[in-house]
């Protein structure tokens, strides 16, 4: 499927410039190909570049203040310096890796509530204001991901909501200034110790971490608190676990370590 978006570079007469994107779905570790076309307006323009970004809205805190920002973490400069003429069209094919550890926006087959991933398309006009103009993309779980998801849901957890974190996991090699924590509801089996579970995956070509965060429940006399769990999950073998037994003994022995069960 091809999805085209137009937008008009600041200027009266200006040029303007046109994004399809010849695969909207792809995964972490993927690639999204298409191509930018440039118009040219009324007059001719000096084109000083074309740029990709990908960008994903974020969450961040900052002292007792938290707000949500478009942050921008991988680019791609397609076309440097051009002379356009009026009238001109100029053509720029494309082929935009994403990052390994970009997140989710896709899950279970539907999209992710929380969670939205962009190609930012920049063209810098000399004399002019920078056009940009964003196309969101789907980003479907790898294989290894998709295992884990479907063992959580046979397990009973329920889907809550999906956010980005600016920020670094302690212990975890990130690429990324940010990650992904997918929250779901626990089913009744662990209600009375968890109050949710959120999942991070921070994957690499060969592997990926995954990160548990359990949030207890507080009690009338007590105070709620987490308690992590992390493992190593290896694309070439994850076929052969069984992941609900495997996640429920990692959910199980995090909960009997913080006294959560």
């Amino acid at each position: 499927m091809v999805f085209k978006k137009l937008m008009q570079a600041v200027g009266v007469g200006g040029p303007s410039v046109e994004t399809i994107l010849h695969n909207s779905g792809t995964t972490p570790g993927g690639v999204v190909t298409g191509e930018v076309t440039i118009q040219g307006g009324s007059h001719d323009s000096e084109i000083l570049g074309v740029n990709l970004a990908l960008k994903t809205r974020v969450e961040v805190e900052s002292g007792d203040n938290e707000y949500t920002s478009n942050l921008e973490y991988a680019k791609l400069p397609i076309a440097g310096a051009f002379h356009l003429e009026d009238g001109a069209r100029h053509t720029v094919p494309f082929q935009f890796p994403i990052p390994w550890e970009a997140p989710l926006t896709h899950m279970y087959g539907r999209p992710l509530h929380g969670t939205t991933v962009g190609i930012s398309t920049e063209l810098e006009v000399a004399r002019a204001i920078d056009a940009t103009d964003l196309d969101p993309i789907a980003v479907h779980p790898l294989p290894a991901q998709e295992r884990l998801l479907a063992a959580f849901s046979n397990l009973g957890f329920q889907f809550r909501n999906a956010d980005c974190e600016k920020g670094r996991i302690w212990g975890v090699h990130q690429e990324l200034p940010f990650y992904q924590e997918i929250e779901f509801h626990p089913p009744h089996q662990y209600a009375g110790g968890i109050k949710q579970l959120e999942v991070t995956f921070v994957s690499y070509p060969q592997s990926m971490e995954v990160v548990l965060e359990l949030d207890k429940r507080g009690g009338v006399f007590t105070e709620g608190h987490d308690a992590f769990s992390r493992f190593t999950v290896d694309f070439a073998t994850f076929e052969h676990t069984d992941w609900e037994h495997q996640l429920d003994g990692f959910l199980q022995q995090a909960g009997r370590r913080r006294g959560f069960f």
